[in-house]
């Protein structure tokens, strides 16, 4: 539904050129909900705003639906009016002189053929309906809540029954718990009236829970794209690990290759020797590093003999985070970050013994 294939952006300023995004190419198919995450500054914004008509590419092609929207080679630019898209900013960008009716009715008054004035209610009522604003149609526009104001942007953008929407960090001005209970009302939406939606977002959660696939970004290239498990669970970078979550790293060399029956390789690091999954291409004495999630450190009290990837160290920090104690351990040079049940009753300055689960642990080049 969506194709880009070999985007190019580029900014003159005072201190020169920025190439802001760097040859992207993805599809978004039919119905998909995509995500583009990653930090400020990384092109995932520009790259929604090309799809939108509102950056000019220097090279590359767009595509919505079978409609070829952009293209520098054949010098097409389909202005954003005719490409079938509706936009929801991360400003919600509300017109506040008008009611909430009339700021999401403003697109039917501007398409043609021009639709009555009973299509048109009925069009914007069925869309606050969705949107759980019904009754608030004669509310002037700033007098909702930030919650409400970020829905009403989303109906303006549904009212015409769009082939693709796209997001532009749109929960990003809400309050944590607002934002929390949004993205699922968003995400269940969306997949009800089954529209394909390009989501850009840094929030790393908002990525993971809404979600069918997501490309990572830095500095205007795409590093690492997939499923939401299989970009938290098998990070093919270290940015990709260090920017998801909470991760550990471990530097090491490759002391042992997997062979036979073997599944796991073993690295060599400050903390001993460790049993990981490692990368396709790498050989002996390779530099690596170890990444392995909080979550899969636990705490043993008697390790079992013979047992992979038991390290030994002294807790310094427990931080009680509702959900869950996050402790810092120091395991010789190296400090490890765990997460247990917030009713453990590990304390600081206190022995423990660690496992980290050989298939938990994933060795990438350094």
């Amino acid at each position: 539904m969506i194709r880009i294939d070999n985007l190019n952006v580029r900014y003159h300023t005072e201190r020169g050129e920025i190439h802001a995004v760097r040859g992207i190419s993805l599809e978004v198919k039919q119905g998909q909900f995509y995500t583009l995450l990653g930090p400020s500054g990384c092109g995932k914004t520009t790259t929604l705003r090309s799809v939108a008509g509102l950056e000019t590419p220097q090279g590359g092609e767009v595509f919505v639906g079978d409609d070829l929207v952009f293209s520098s080679s054949r010098r097409i630019s389909v202005p954003p009016y005719e490409r079938d898209i509706g936009m929801v900013f991360q400003s919600y960008a509300i017109w506040p002189h008008m009611s909430v009716f009339e700021n999401v009715a403003f697109p039917l008054r501007e398409m043609r053929p021009r639709f009555s004035k009973r299509e048109i209610r009925q069009k914007v009522l069925k869309v606050l309906s969705m949107v759980q604003l019904e009754g608030l149609e004669d509310r002037p526009a700033p007098f909702l809540s930030g919650g409400q104001q970020q829905r009403l942007a989303l109906a303006r953008a549904l009212v015409k029954e769009p082939r693709v929407l796209l997001l532009d960090e749109p929960l990003s001005n809400l309050d944590a718990k607002l934002r929390e209970e949004t993205r699922f009302e968003i995400r269940e939406l969306v997949k009800r009236l089954g529209i394909t939606t390009l989501y850009v977002t840094h929030d790393q959660l908002e990525a993971l829970t809404m979600s069918d696939f997501v490309a990572v970004m830095d500095q205007g290239r795409v590093v690492q794209e997939g499923i939401p498990k299989e970009i938290y669970q098998s990070p093919k970078e270290r940015f990709v690990a260090n920017f998801i979550g909470l991760t550990n790293f471990l530097e090491g060399k490759v002391k042992e290759l997997p062979g036979g029956s073997q599944r796991f390789g073993v690295v060599e690091t400050a903390t001993g020797s460790l049993k990981c999954v490692l990368p396709g291409d790498v050989a002996l004495q390779d530099s690596v590093v170890v990444v392995v999630r909080p979550e899969d450190v636990n705490l043993v009290t008697e390790p079992k003999p013979n047992q992979n990837n038991v390290l030994h160290g002294k807790v310094e920090a427990v931080i009680f985070m509702g959900e869950a104690l996050e402790c810092q351990v120091a395991v010789g040079s190296q400090k490890l970050r765990t997460k247990l049940h917030p009713s453990s009753a590990v304390r600081q300055g206190e022995a423990v013994t660690l496992e980290l689960l050989p298939e938990q642990c994933r060795a990438l080049r350094a």
